[in-house]
């Protein structure tokens, strides 16, 4: 189990209108302008957008995967440790923060691949 660094910018790049954003210590990704996730390559981490209900199930279900990151107009926010998550799994939770933060025209357009 775990998904390398290289799996995780593949499946981001599969999202659609992803823009990227380097800082020094990370790289945010948003479509659109509006955010919905965070690479931290030192650590190995992604922060993403989810509803606060699945920030709540994923924290209290696996806190050695994931942890809460913040909580802002609404949303719930998760670290989420790679190397303790599948691709499939991954896969989910970043399209669902894709979807959270994209149009709705836009996420109608791009369905979760089945």
């Amino acid at each position: 189990m775990g998904v390398p660094s290289g799996d995780f910018l593949r499946m981001v790049d599969g999202l659609a209108e992803v823009e990227r954003a380097k800082a020094r210590d990370y790289t945010s990704f948003s479509v659109r302008g509006k955010r919905f996730g965070y690479y931290w390559p030192r650590t190995k981490t992604v922060g993403l957008k989810q509803t606060l209900s699945e920030q709540i199930a994923l924290v209290s279900e696996r806190p050695d995967v994931f942890e809460v990151q913040f909580t802002a107009g609404g949303f719930g926010w998760v670290v989420v440790y790679l190397n303790g998550v599948d691709a499939d799994e991954l896969g989910e939770l970043m399209y669902e923060a894709w979807r959270l933060s994209a149009p709705g025209e836009l996420a109608a357009e791009h369905p979760l691949p089945r």
